[in-house]
This record gives structure tokens, sequence and C-alpha cells, in this order.
């Protein structure tokens, strides 16, 4: 007989109890039975394109000197490495297209994590107390959906279109909650501000502004941060180049920038970073030093000898060409294989990694549901069931969206994947 060693559930925090039954945890359990799937699942970068040359060489003038190789294999500072943070106050200015001096921030403003889900997942622990509420996109990152579920929040969805999250349908939702005496439980509005994941739509320019008005005008007893989540900001292959939400609010007091490495450069070195308001300093290195009193210092004075050494923008641009390859070759196999499918539409994202398909209604794509299990056993191609993108109850969400990623597949395995995700769907019109 195998020996259950599951723990009382009394034994375990109320808190590990919200982070169970992951989707991602599911979604690799999937992949890892059915290996000989087509993944349009996964939301990994591709291989080859990650820089070896260019860590070889960062690494070895990192290395070649002696006392500083001792000095970044050492410990670092919770808030992170000095040099790095100001170089990316000269990154920030590039991607904003003003100089250092109108950015309006210092180096203590930005706080180094590992990876942006890090520093997402402590601007939740911050900020959220059981009950409160957070506004998120729907649909959004279902990943944040389960941070806020792990602190006890609420999620409430806003509604979105082709131009991202609808100000008029943000500022009906305070409102509502207002009327409901809930405003005060209001800490937070969440928004995937560039090819948001899942649906690949970046926040209109014109709704940018508006945004951050709507959150200082409701920011009457307490202050309610925007959280702007910029992971995919520099894969941008065609369409408007657009300032981010941050750059709107110029107090600097309201909205939190969390951007990453990870997409742009490498998941491996797992290098995030924050631009925070300085209220919020001491409390997220707070929370961070309870972790690991500072990511990897190895990797962020790689990150930062890659930038200065001039490797990042060549790498970047290699990058961007060939997820835009990418791009193109799954839309041109929607267009192939879906146009005649009744009922079935998709995104063409300007960015990003994802394409987001819907077919019709009354077709459910979640885990339990004919088409994915006609999908991932028959037809051996995965997808990410669209429902794991928005909040509420299973039962309210729509069921008849797919997130598709050709982050990882080559231009012949995303056609492959697309004409068996077809032949799946068509089977079960």
């Amino acid at each position: 007989m195998t020996p259950d060693h599951t723990l009382p559930e009394n034994l375990i925090s109320r808190r590990a109890r919200r982070a169970g039954d992951q989707a991602v945890g599911f979604l690799m359990q999937q992949a890892v039975e059915n290996r000989d799937c087509l993944s349009l699942a996964a939301g990994l970068v591709d291989e080859d394109s990650l820089p070896v040359e260019e860590t070889r060489s960062a690494l070895s003038a990192l290395l070649s000197d002696e006392e500083r190789a001792r000095q970044v294999l050492q410990y670092g500072t919770t808030a992170g490495a000095d040099g790095l943070r100001n170089s990316l106050i000269g990154h920030l200015a590039r991607l904003e297209g003003c100089s250092r001096d109108e950015l309006g921030i210092e180096t203590d403003q930005i706080i180094m994590t590992t990876g942006s889900q890090q520093l997402i997942a402590c601007v939740a622990d911050v900020l959220l107390d059981p009950g409160d509420i957070c506004l998120v996109a729907a649909p959004t990152y279902f990943v944040f959906l389960s941070v806020l579920d792990g602190v006890g929040a609420r999620s409430v969805a806003v509604k979105t279109d082709n131009h991202g999250m609808c100000p008029d349908a943000l500022h009906a939702e305070l409102h509502r909650l207002d009327d409901a005496g809930e405003s005060g439980r209001v800490k937070l509005i969440y928004v995937v501000s560039y090819y948001e994941n899942p649906s690949g739509v970046s926040l209109a320019a014109d709704r940018r502004a508006r945004i951050v008005e709507i959150a200082r005008h409701w920011s009457r007893s307490h202050r309610i941060h925007i959280l702007e989540d910029v992971a995919y900001r520099e894969l941008r292959y065609d369409g408007p180049d657009l300032p981010s939400v941050w750059s709107f609010d110029t107090s600097r007091e309201s909205v939190i920038l969390a951007q990453t490495f990870s997409k742009s450069f490498s998941p491996g070195v797992r290098v995030g970073f924050g631009v925070v308001p300085r209220a919020l300093i001491a409390p997220i290195c707070n929370r961070k030093s309870n972790e690991d009193f500072g990511s990897a210092n190895l990797n962020q004075h790689l990150i930062d000898t890659v930038l200065n050494k001039g490797l990042y923008e060549p790498h970047v641009a290699s990058v961007r060409a060939s997820y835009r390859s990418k791009r193109d070759a799954m839309l041109d196999a929607a267009d192939r294989y879906f146009s005649d499918a009744d009922g079935v539409g998709w995104i063409r994202p300007d960015g990003g990694l994802y394409v987001w398909m819907h077919v019709p209604e009354s077709i459910s794509t979640g885990f339990d549901s004919e088409l994915f299990h006609r999908a991932t056993r028959v037809e051996k191609v995965m997808y990410v069931p669209g429902e794991l993108c928005y909040p509420g109850p299973i039962d309210k969400r729509p069921r008849n969206f797919m997130r598709l990623s050709f982050g990882v597949q080559s231009p012949d395995g995303i056609d492959a994947g697309m004409q068996r995700l077809a032949a799946a769907v068509r089977s079960v019109l």
C-alpha cells in the first residue's frame, strides 16, 4: 500500500490552500503526458533566439577581473545592484523617448526582482488584504489571477475590446462598487498594456491617460494604485510605439511599472525590475527581503554588462525579427485553416507572443471539454483554455476562447499545429 504523504488540511495555512490547484501545473502535466503533442500553449521563448554569444561575452568581461568577479559572486542588496539600476534609468528613458531627467525618478525607485513575476507578487502582498479588490481586464494574465487568489483578494472583471480595457467600463465598475459600499476595498487596477497575455491587444494611447485619471478620481479615502505589466513591451513587430501608462502619472505616486528581461533577453537569468512610487519602496523591499535578501547578484551584473557593452539592442532586434515571422506564420495558418469555419475568429496582434481565438459560444474549450480532449488526445495539439484568463466563478466565465502561443514552435511547427487544431475544432463544430 502506498503511504499517504498528504498533510491534513488543518495543518496547511489558508494561504497555501488558496494557492492550490494551479492551472500552470495542469498544463505542464499535460505536456509531460502528451510528449508527441505540438504545443501552442507554452508561453516560453524560442530557444534558438537565446543569447548564448552575448552572455558568454558579458560573463567573460565580468569574470576576467578577479576582484570584480568576487564582488559579483557575493551577496547583493535587496533593492539590487546600483550600477544596473542606474543603467535602467537610461534604458527606460530610451523606451519612453525622453531624457533621464524628464523621467522624474531616482535610482532608489527601481527595485530589482527575480523576473517581473516576483514584483507583481510582492505588490499583491503589500497592497492587498483578504477581501480587498483588484480590478482586471477581462481577459487578463491568468497567473496574476492566481496570485490574487493566493492573497485572498477579489478579482473584479472590467470589460475590454480590441483596444484594451474600456475606461468607461472601469469608471462604471468603480461607481457600482461605491454604490455597494465597497469602494474602500478597491486597492489596485492591473493592466497588461502592451500585447496582452492572453489577448495580444494593446491598450489604446488615448485610454492610458484616462485610466490614470480614473484611478486618481476614485482615490478618495485611500490611493488606488495601478500595476502596469509591460513584460512584452519590447516585442513590437508593427503598429504604433506607445508611451507607457506609467508615463501619464506625472506625480509618480500612483503607477507601479513591472518590466522584465525574460522575453527580450533570457528567461534563464530571471532579471526583472519595478519602478515604484516612493511610498512603496520600503514596504516592497521589506517584503522581498523576507524571501531572498535580493535577487541573484551575478545575473544583475550580467544584464548591466550586456546593456553597457551594446549587446542588448542588436539581440532584441533579432528576437523581434524571429517572432514577427512566427506571428505571421500563425496568422497565415489561421487564414488558411479557419477562414471558412463558422463562428471562429481571432485577433491579429502587433506584438507579443499570443493569438487569441474564439469558437462559437456553444463550444467549450476548457480542460474538461470535448474539444480539449480531441485536440490533445487525438489531433495531438495543445492550447490554453481561455476560461483560465477570466476572474469569477467558472460557470460565469466565457468558455469559448483559446490562447495560442507562437513562441516555441518553428514556422513549420506552427503551421502543423494550426492544421491539427482546425481538425479538432471542425470535429466538434
